[in-house]
């Protein structure tokens, strides 16, 4: 039996059985098939698991898993698959051998959306594997077996772009291979010298990026696309184009976007020369030189003018759009001005789809500012500007109309305000400027019930999936706006639980760790409102408490604001009142000489954090020995603010100095030695309102008179005496009256006073 349990307890074992409940096409037991699945994606993200999973026909078995077409099924072979290829090029070589680009391809292509998006992050993983190495664990044995990815790399890229026109593919799995495109294709860095991958993607499958990018939704045969396929189709254009180095890969990159156009525009009759001009506004929105190079062929610009006059309301928002686009250049304004205007001012008059009339108004109104400043590059009559601003104006403050279209003459305004009339006229109505705000900011109370929408909705829970490294959307820029939303999300502290019960505290941490450095910021601001007002140990349990401090140290640097700084506080405060383990750990990152930093500050509350902070904080021996430090005004800060007005302050410091009265006796001696106000100080603790501070006082005296009979003699020579004799006797406050009633024993000892009769 224990021969058994031990073979059943092993990895191979335990591989074997969780393979063979996913396979097992009798077992109807939801649940333990997606135990079963979970368990091995676990699996796959440690080494030893990873390889066991490898070394026993795994791959196969993942594959069947995949050829079930069961969404589940499927997702759980996709993410077994990335853990067995994060970071292991010889492993992905194999495992691509083995399943081969096309099935990989065809899973990207799914109409599941999730099994898309794990397909994409799968093969991303894969490409880094094979394109930038391995971890330096694997680097040596690893190098000895595999020489050469770049066949490898070049397969699957050959395989996404082909997806790309492929009419079967999913809209969202397009959008997914043009993601993949735009991160692993061009170099990341201008230092790199090789841009062969580029070239190589531009010379085989330029033409299909361009199909995304010239897809009209809606009209006969056009390929499925999402509402971001061709702006993303754009971005990649654009990268493709940064990543040339010389002219004559560029004038190479020109033809083949001429070409693609021209097969379009000629003998294709409408159909061909709206998907001409789609072309164009795709390239002008990315690689804008050779948008406008292809916008010179002859017969576009004139074809994009009479299509902006067609019946059809759908061939009117092409062109318009691509009429929008084209205004950038000056020369260009030049000509839609000497053959267009009257043509878009004929739309924004008749349409009846406000879609396309705003689109028209924001044409002109770009036509308008065309030369800026210069009054020789104008483009319409004087106080036509004007005019444009006025419409723009009265859209904005209409609020009948629907947010979009109002937001449309912002934009609109954006171009027109660069005249310095318009900019006048705009800052003098009060209504459109009031208007324009109330469409950037809303009320408060509005605010807070959209959050309480989404966290009912289960926000917490999408962001929280998002977060997981197999999310190749994930870029940093994205990282940040999630970072955002949970700041958003945690405003309120009566959220705060239900964020942290989603998972959202745990999504939080390698958001505040990596990213760019406001998204991290904004993540570590979101963390520390959580660890203010909930129980730390309960929002971060078990070792992931110690990950939280860093994010909260990084928000004590100068450059942060002063919420940042408070809140940062306020938050390691709380962890450094939890174990010493934790306040090691702050102090380990560093934190103290800025807590000590902000104990200067002139803003009362970050004053008054700070100080919180380093009295929880002085509960370690490291910090203990600052104020033992000769030369140091660490303890005349502590004995000043022990005398400030500011009750919460007063209670901080005075705290402090009792705890470190009790433990060091030596600062008893060097109390009357750093300020000469520390007798008013005392006194003043010993008589206040405040029971709490009353104590803190009467546990300093006590140590004080414990400490030596030189400094007892300075107190009892004083009113403390009188005061603590009648402390002694307040029935109501027993601890005061204790520590009243040891130092008066502690100065009979002494002998400096004599015992009264009563008392004993």
């Amino acid at each position: 039996m224990h021969e058994k349990m031990k073979t059943m307890s092993c990895t191979d074992s335990k591989v074997e059985q969780m393979f063979q409940i996913l396979l097992d096409l009798e077992e109807n037991d939801a649940d333990k098939k997606q135990k079963a699945a979970q368990n091995l994606i676990v699996l796959a993200r440690e080494e030893p698991g990873a390889e066991k999973i490898f070394q026993s026909d795994g791959v196969r078995l993942l594959t069947q898993l995949l050829d079930t077409a069961k969404a589940d099924l499927m997702l759980a072979a996709l993410r077994t698959l990335v853990g067995l290829c994060s970071g292991h090029r010889s492993r992905t070589t194999a495992i691509l051998a083995e399943l081969g680009a096309p099935r990989l391809s065809a899973v990207l292509g799914v109409e599941h959306e999730q099994v898309s998006l794990a397909a994409c992050n799968l093969l991303h993983v894969m490409f880094d594997s094979l394109k930038e190495g391995l971890q330096k664990d694997f680097r040596g044995k690893e190098d000895a077996v595999v020489l050469d990815s770049s066949k490898d790399l070049k397969l699957l890229i050959k395989h996404l772009l082909e997806l790309l026109a492929l009419e079967g593919a999913s809209a969202h799995g397009r959008d997914n291979a043009l993601n993949l495109l735009i991160k692993v294709v061009p170099r990341k860095s201008p230092k790199e010298t090789n841009n062969s991958m580029s070239l190589w993607v531009i010379d085989q499958g330029l033409k299909k990026i361009l199909e995304v990018g010239s897809t009209v939704c809606g009209s006969p045969g056009s390929l499925p696309v999402t509402e971001n396929s061709r702006m993303s189709a754009s971005v990649l254009l654009s990268k493709l184009y940064d990543d040339l180095k010389c002219d004559a890969e560029r004038e190479n990159f020109h033809r083949l976007c001429k070409d693609y156009v021209r097969s379009w525009f000629e003998g294709q009759e409408l159909v061909g020369k709206l998907r001409a001009i789609q072309t164009v506004s795709c390239l002008l929105q990315g690689p804008s030189d050779a948008g406008n190079r292809v916008l010179e062929l002859e017969g576009i610009m004139d074809s994009v003018l009479s299509l902006c006059a067609s019946v059809r309301e759908d061939h009117q928002l092409v062109a318009v759009e691509a009429l929008i686009h084209a205004a950038d250049k000056a020369k260009r304004a030049s000509f839609i001005t000497a053959n267009g205007v009257s043509l878009l001012k004929e739309i924004y008059k008749h349409s009846e789809r406000d879609s396309i009339r705003i689109r028209a108004l924001v044409g002109l109104c770009k036509l308008g500012s065309a030369g800026g400043t210069d009054f020789s590059m104008k483009q319409f009559a004087e106080g036509s500007t004007l005019k444009l601003a006025k419409q723009c104006r009265k859209w904005l403050c209409n609020e009948a109309m629907d947010v979009g279209t109002r937001r449309w003459a912002v934009e609109g305004l954006a171009y027109l305000t660069f005249d310095a009339d318009v900019k006048e006229e705009f800052v003098e109505d009060k209504a459109a400027m009031q208007a324009m705000f109330h469409l950037a900011k809303d009320k408060p109370d509005f605010v807070k019930r959209r959050v309480r929408k989404l966290l009912t909705a289960g926000v917490v829970s999408a962001l929280a999936c998002m977060v997981k490294s197999e999310n190749p959307a994930l870029t940093n820029s994205c990282r940040e706006l999630v970072s955002r939303v949970f700041l958003a999300l945690v405003e309120e502290a009566e959220d705060r639980g239900g964020v942290v019960a989603q998972g959202g505290g745990k999504a939080l941490i390698p958001l505040s760790l990596e990213g760019t450095e406001l998204g991290q910021t904004k993540a570590a601001q979101a963390l520390a409102k959580i660890t203010i007002t909930s129980n730390p140990e309960m929002a971060f349990p078990g070792e992931r408490i110690y990950e939280v401090v860093r994010p909260l140290v990084s928000l004590l640097h100068l450059q942060r604001t002063g919420l940042e700084n408070f809140e940062g506080l306020m938050a390691l405060t709380n962890l450094a009142g939890i174990s010493e383990r934790l306040r090691q750990k702050i102090l380990k990152e560093k934190a103290v000489p800025m807590i000590e930093g902000y104990m200067f500050e002139e803003h009362e509350l970050i004053r008054l954090a700070a100080t919180e902070c380093m009295c929880n904080m002085a509960m370690s021996r490291e910090v203990q020995e600052l104020f033992l430090a000769e030369g140091s005004d660490r303890l005349k800060l502590m004995v000043l603010y022990s005398g400030e007005e500011d009750e919460k302050l007063r209670r901080a410091a005075s705290g402090t100095l009792a705890m470190l009265t009790a433990l060091h006796p030596p600062i008893c001696k060097r109390i009357p030695q750093v300020t000469v106000h520390w007798l008013e100080i005392l006194q003043a603790l010993l008589l206040s309102a405040s029971a709490e501070l009353q104590h803190r006082g009467a546990v300093v005296v006590m140590n004080m008179v414990a400490a030596g009979r030189e400094v007892a003699e300075q107190l009892m020579a004083s009113e403390v005496l009188e005061i603590l004799s009648v402390l002694a006797k307040d029935k109501e406050k027993p601890r005061v009256a204790q520590a009243a009633k040891e130092s008066l024993a502690q100065a009979v000892t002494y002998g400096l006073i004599k015992p009264n009769p009563e008392q004993a």
